[in-house]
């Protein structure tokens, strides 16, 4: 039973690692794309700048991870093959969702499918609602302060440099827009390391192998490195969705975006809350175009980010359901692993 399980707890590991390595070149749009469309900088010191500032960002905290470890299902209440389940939905999710370049959110695929696989094992009532509802509703809340903080530092930043030419307005926040990357790409590390990170720490809590939630220190920092790694990959698709076909951007809007996107991200993380980056990002360079005009945003691709927004959670949690019924038979009919 021993070796079973153990077994079991080394594929939710992998799977965990993966899902984070997924997550880094899936949400790499979302602390660079802007500042690649406004050619502040090429792609390839982009990406190098990402990494770095996302692996820094990652080891920085763990509040964000308690709360996922903690907030969705008890960790006695569950199994390895929930968690297991769980993460692999969010996993197809991402690589679906990155095959067709529709942004979307990690945190909800991976919060998803925790439902859905936990709901299919011991019902409803086996969850945190408590938890779920701030969780959630720092989901839904976050986008709409990406939209009033864009909005709003567009607006004060072009009042203030309106005795400037543009020209001199580009050069000046093309040279911003590389801090202002790092401070994007270093808030992302905050924020989405932090899911596997619960994730497996929970996993260990499970196994027996930790008696309270604490993150050990080796898991930190294979998160961290994972979410780095992935980001170095890249993912060109999403970055060219977010940067380039979303709304045109000068230099200024996409520091703006930036900032007001890392404000938002490292002020829920503070307070352990988990955002979505990808849809933050997207949120804030929609106010930036709301205080343009209408006619600025590809509305056809907005669309596509909110239904993305509106379905990810049931949908890898359905995903969750299904896999976890039809792989609870091979799970069961070996003695003990599902304990």
């Amino acid at each position: 039973m021993h070796e079973l399980t153990l077994i079991a707890l080394i594929l939710v590991i992998i799977i965990s690692l993966l899902f984070d390595y997924i997550n880094g070149f899936h949400d790499t749009a979302n602390a660079i794309a802007t500042c690649i469309s406004t050619r502040a900088l090429s792609i390839r010191y982009a990406v190098a700048l990402a990494a770095i500032f996302n692996l820094i960002g990652a080891l920085t905290s763990t509040k964000v991870a308690a709360t996922i470890g903690t907030g969705i299902v008890d960790a006695h209440n569950i199994t390895q093959m929930v968690i297991l389940i769980g993460v692999l939905s969010a996993v197809i999710w991402g690589i679906v969702t990155w095959y067709f370049a529709i942004p979307s959110s990690s945190s909800h695929a991976l919060i998803g499918g925790l439902i859905g696989s936990t709901i299919a094992h011991a019902g409803f009532t086996s969850l945190h609602w408590f938890g779920l509802k701030k969780i959630i509703l720092a989901l839904l809340l976050s986008p709409i302060l990406g939209i009033v903080a864009g909005f709003i530092l567009i607006v004060v930043l072009l009042w203030a440099v309106r005795c400037s030419t543009p020209n001199k307005i580009n050069k000046k926040f093309r040279k911003l827009q590389i801090l202002s990357a790092a401070f994007m790409a270093f808030s992302h590390g905050t924020a989405d390391a932090q899911k596997s990170m619960g994730i497996i720490t929970l996993a260990l809590l499970n196994y027996g192998y930790l008696k309270t939630f604490s993150v050990p220190l080796l898991v930190a920092l294979c998160c961290a490195i994972a979410i780095a790694l992935g980001t170095a990959i890249g993912g060109w698709k999403i970055i060219k969705t977010v940067g380039k076909k979303f709304v045109k951007l000068q230099p200024i809007d996409g520091f703006c975006a930036q900032i007001a996107s890392a404000g938002v991200i490292i002020g829920a993380s503070a307070f352990g809350l988990p955002t979505s980056t990808t849809h933050v990002v997207t949120s804030s360079i929609l106010g930036i175009g709301l205080s343009k005009r209408l006619s600025a945003i590809n509305w056809k691709i907005a669309m596509n980010i909110l239904w993305a927004s509106v379905f990810t959670i049931p949908v890898t949690g359905m995903i969750a359901f299904v896999l976890f019924a039809i792989l609870q038979t091979f799970w069961t009919a070996i003695p003990h692993l599902g304990s």
